[in-house]
């Protein structure tokens, strides 16, 4: 009888063990339970949400992104204004001027035209100056500047959003492996309790599988709570409103394949943010030393208006004279700095340190991307080859634990063996899972630099 319960215990084990395998391949979907929403959740169907989806959610939420999609939108404006300041401007003006008689039909004031003075015109109005040129490009420069920050605020979300979603799965992944180890563990509290009472083994095996099943239980706890707070930690990227009812799409699996490194250097060099921000600056800064040689240089003011200057309200002199009260003039104006100061020459100056600034801040953009394409591919490089060894190491270790439990219950391993193949194996789930989530936020970092390839 004792053989006979020693042989099917075996074969359950066998069985139980190759399951376990199973879960930890690349590709195989742990089945570990979502969530259960709050008893007052009314949701009755909860959303499932992909990594895509994440982002958008995230990007709709997050205020750093937000603020920065704010300051894009306000420098568009701002261009708007500046190029509306290159165009003439219309306006239509109504005044009326009365001024005290001198009792022979005229105005005590010469300046004006009589004692009473109607004023009904449209005026056309226009600046030429090189600051008002400048002006408009440097608030084109701006908007450039402010679109590249943006874009830099959307991609360094990516990585925010990366690292809570698979932080996330990979916290769900390790609770699936802790209640499987703590299953295992049990399971094994069985067989060397069995093996006792048959006088096969020690108490002292039994106490060392109390032990580590006591552990487990431990450590199944804290990986619930692992996996609780980074489900929290998601929830507030995710929504406006906060909830815990939803799911996320395990998409753990084979990892994608990297682009050779040539590929990833030409799209960092021409998709960069960080690039394109410090060269629009760079053209800001010109366009400031342009702006601040505008107050040296000539400025023209040109005025045409057409309308009424009389003193009745009317296109024409009541009779007998019936002259005609409408009428047109124009004025130039030529503004030449003649002396302040040095004040002019002070701006130029001021302007031209600044875009000595900004020609340095540029160089070293571009020394720092080159080494950030280098430094973000080779830890993508390994965290990908670094995978496929962490789920070799699972399949082993799985592999482990089956024979040393079957050396073990026909007495040919000790319980100190078993224990280290079960730890082993758990260490080895857990790396995985760390792994995974490793190369997706390394992914994320290469495409804070090149996009999406």
């Amino acid at each position: 009888m004792g053989i006979l319960l020693i042989q099917s215990l075996l074969f359950l084990l066998a069985g139980r063990t190759a399951a376990q395998a199973s879960e930890h391949v690349p590709g195989v979907q742990i089945a570990a339970v979502e969530q259960s929403p709050p008893p007052n959740s009314t949701a009755a169907s909860p959303p499932n949400i992909t990594f895509s989806d994440a982002l958008q959610r995230a990007t709709a939420n997050n205020p750093q992104t937000q603020a920065a999609l704010t300051v894009l939108g306000l420098a568009h404006q701002n261009l708007v204004q500046s190029r509306a300041a290159l165009l003439p401007n219309v306006n239509y003006n109504m005044q009326y001027v009365y001024t005290q008689s001198n009792s022979i039909s005229s105005g005590v004031f010469i300046a004006n035209n009589g004692v009473h003075e109607y004023i009904a015109q449209g005026n056309v109005h226009q600046n030429l100056s090189l600051q008002t040129f400048a002006d408009y490009g440097r608030a084109s420069a701006a908007q450039a500047v402010a679109r590249a920050k943006s874009e830099i605020a959307l991609r360094g979300l990516a990585v925010t959003v990366a690292q809570a979603y698979y932080g996330y799965l990979a916290a769900r992944h390790k609770y699936a492996t802790a209640q499987s180890a703590s299953e295992e563990a049990q399971r094994f509290l069985g067989i060397s309790d069995k093996l006792e009472k048959g006088g096969e083994v020690a108490h002292s095996d039994v106490i060392k599988a109390q032990l580590q099943y006591r552990q487990q239980q431990r450590d199944l706890r804290e990986a619930e709570l692992g996996m609780n707070k980074s489900r929290l930690d998601l929830a507030v990227l995710l929504f406006k409103d906060f909830t815990e009812n939803f799911a996320v799409v395990d998409d753990f699996g084979p990892p994608q394949p990297l682009p050779p490194f040539d590929e990833v250097n030409a799209a960092g060099t021409r998709n960069n943010p960080d690039l394109r921000a410090a060269q629009a600056a760079f053209q800001q800064a010109s366009h400031e030393v342009t702006g601040a040689w505008g107050g040296v240089l000539p400025a023209v003011t040109l005025d045409y208006w057409y309308g009424i200057d009389a003193n009745q309200f009317a296109t024409r002199t009541p009779a007998p004279d019936h002259f005609n009260n409408l009428g047109s003039s124009a004025a130039a104006t030529l503004q030449l700095p003649i002396w302040n100061w040095g004040a002019n020459f002070s701006k130029v100056k001021q302007a031209n340190l600044q875009k000595k600034q900004a020609v340095i801040e540029l160089s070293a953009v571009q020394r720092t991307l080159l080494a950030n394409l280098r430094s973000f591919y080779d830890e993508g490089s390994a965290a990908r080859a670094e995978l496929d060894l962490l789920s070799q190491s699972v399949q082993l270790a799985s592999e482990s634990l089956r024979l040393t439990t079957l050396r073990y219950q026909s007495g040919e391993a000790t319980v100190l063996e078993v224990v280290d193949a079960q730890n082993t194996l758990t260490a080895a789930s857990k790396a995985y899972d760390d792994g995974q989530v490793r190369f997706r936020v390394a992914l994320a970092n290469i495409q804070t630099l090149t996009g999406k390839f």
